[in-house]
């Protein structure tokens, strides 16, 4: 190692705030990661974004009166032109005290469709 890889200042994952709100079924089935430990949303966006990146998300899902607020980090990156025309957009892992609380409600919501093997906007 050399004194310049010592001395380089350490990286700093960056924090964002988004709003965004899901409408309906197919939208949510369309966002919602469950292969992502805890669960997770993605989110499309034009900002680019970094793995690790800290996110806190104000989600209003269909019928909820009051937006879900979520605590999340980027685990997931979809650039531009991504393979099979998916969005733009990074998948946000839940985390913190009421991750798995999220998750619930968002399979509650999808019932029997969270089974399903169609493309989402991840996979």
């Amino acid at each position: 190692m050399n004194d310049a890889t010592l001395n380089s200042p350490i990286e700093k994952p960056r924090n964002a705030v988004i709003s965004i709100a899901i409408k309906d079924k197919q939208a949510l089935y369309m966002s919602y990661m469950p292969f992502v430990a805890g669960g997770g949303l993605f989110v499309p966006t034009k900002k680019d974004h970094n793995l690790g990146d800290e996110m806190f998300l104000l989600v209003k899902i269909m019928d909820e009166i009051e937006p879900v607020q979520i605590s999340g980090k980027v685990v997931w990156i979809s650039p531009v032109g991504a393979l099979g025309n998916r969005p733009r957009g990074v998948g946000v892992q839940f985390i913190g005290d009421d991750a798995r609380k999220i998750a619930n409600l968002i399979e509650s919501k999808l019932g029997a469709s969270l089974s399903l093997t169609r493309a989402t906007h991840t996979m």
